[in-house]
């Protein structure tokens, strides 16, 4: 079998314990074909000494597009020449047949552009597995739930597909850099559907460690950003539902009550079986904390 190249783009900042261990789990891939590492160093000055010519070629580029992650992939993406491209965040770390079995698995269908797989959340030291239960993911799919265990980290794409005529780059006018991975999936599923590897071939660090975990107001403009979007959002009522429930969240997390109350009568519309509507509304009581829910569910490998 001709196993085709792959460029993983890793960005970076201000992590440099962790984006090694990054690179060392990528190196140690068991995949015949080529792979090739970038890594881009988004605000902060790169460390040149990472890069490596022996066994897996190892790059290192500064972010030259817009700052935040979604400029620094593109950075990298626009910098490969392989036939793939695989995105890995600087604190996950891959599985060594990640690689093998995401490639077998788009190349035996021909027309698949996309592949993810599962994840394995590591938080406090605990790991919890996050499956799909599926080995196609659609469109609608995604527009009812974000399916969290299609981490970015697990994203394989052909470097083609992200052409302008074609999936396209990630975006950068996505707020904050977030929610652009859930962007580019719906992107994608709108032209296939997603190959998915059920296995927990990356494992995710949640935490304290993530530039984004308590950025509420980013949060809040990054959803409402997806759904002027994507109007398969707004379109299916649990998946509207689930957005607006976190927008509530985030909301009463930030003390803006009026928002918070807003956001939840529009959950309840959309679904009023939506549990993250009750949230919400213990926490614009004063009952809970959003940061301790949000603490209790991470310890389960979940998040609001």
């Amino acid at each position: 079998m001709n196993w085709p190249s792959v460029g993983v783009v890793i960005p970076t900042r201000n992590r440099p314990e962790l984006v090694r261990k990054a690179i060392g789990a990528v190196r140690d891939q068991r995949y015949p074909g080529e792979i090739k590492v970038l890594v881009v160093y988004d605000q902060t000055e790169p460390d040149y000494l990472l890069a490596s010519t022996e066994g897996v070629q190892v790059l290192v580029l500064t972010n030259w597009r817009t700052s935040g992650l979604a400029g620094a992939r593109n950075t990298g993406i626009l910098a490969l020449d392989t036939e793939f491209v695989a995105f890995c965040d600087d604190d996950d770390v891959w599985q060594p047949d990640k690689l093998r079995r995401q490639v077998a698995a788009v190349l035996a269908e021909p027309e698949a552009e996309f592949a993810t797989c599962a994840i394995e959340v590591e938080y406090e030291g605990k790991c919890t597995p996050r499956l799909a239960g599926r080995s196609r993911v659609t469109v609608d799919e995604l527009a009812r739930s974000r399916m969290a265990m299609l981490h970015s980290s697990s994203f394989l794409i052909r470097r083609s597909a992200l052409a302008p005529e074609a999936i396209g780059l990630v975006a950068e006018d996505a707020p904050g850099s977030q929610n652009e991975d859930w962007d580019l999936l719906l992107r994608a599923a709108r032209r296939a559907p997603v190959v998915h590897v059920d296995e927990p071939l990356v494992r995710v660090l949640w935490g304290r460690t993530s530039h984004y975990a308590y950025e509420y107001a980013t949060k809040i403009s990054s959803l409402r950003w997806m759904m002027q979007r994507h109007p398969e959002i707004s379109g299916c009522r649990p998946g509207a539902a689930r957005v607006y429930g976190q927008l509530a969240c985030w909301s009463a997390a930030t003390g803006n009550r009026s928002q918070a109350w807003q956001f939840s009568k529009e959950a309840v519309r959309a679904n009023w079986k939506e549990p993250r509507t009750a949230i919400a509304l213990a926490a614009m009581t004063g009952a809970v904390k959003v940061e301790n829910v949000l603490s209790a569910l991470h310890k389960r490998g979940r998040g609001i």
